[in-house]
């Protein structure tokens, strides 16, 4: 099993800054994608951002320029940098990663998503 452990959400200002941290641990053999989404109140969750293991990045556009996704593969960690935070970016937080992992079974590699729990992020205005 794989979880996912997501920090760093809280309450901040119009035009402040937060950092989010998601730490993935268990039966790791590699981690392909990880990404960060967001889910508003009655609204569908939504992309935020994702990387490759190569450092490869994508970005919703409501958030380019404003936020940076990273990654450190040897921590099996993903961050994301937001700055200059508006009230619309008011939502919880997840953590996602496609982890491949050997099965208990054949020992051969399987690979599966896996969600964080997630964050609440609040601005105020």
């Amino acid at each position: 099993q794989v979880q996912l452990v997501e920090s760093g959400g809280g309450l901040v200002q119009t035009g402040g800054s937060l950092r989010l941290s998601c730490a993935a641990s268990g039966s790791i053999f590699g981690i392909n994608a990880m990404g960060w989404y967001r889910q508003a109140p009655g609204m569908q969750r939504v992309l935020v951002a994702t990387i490759t293991s190569g450092g490869g990045t994508n970005y919703a556009d409501s958030v380019k320029g404003r936020f940076t996704i990273s990654r450190d593969n040897a921590k099996n960690t993903v961050y994301l940098e937001m700055n200059s935070l508006k009230p619309e970016d008011t939502a919880v937080y997840y953590c996602n990663a496609n982890v491949m992992s050997p099965s208990s079974f054949t020992g051969t590699l399987y690979a599966r998503d896996y969600w964080g729990q997630g964050t609440q992020v609040t601005v105020s205005s």
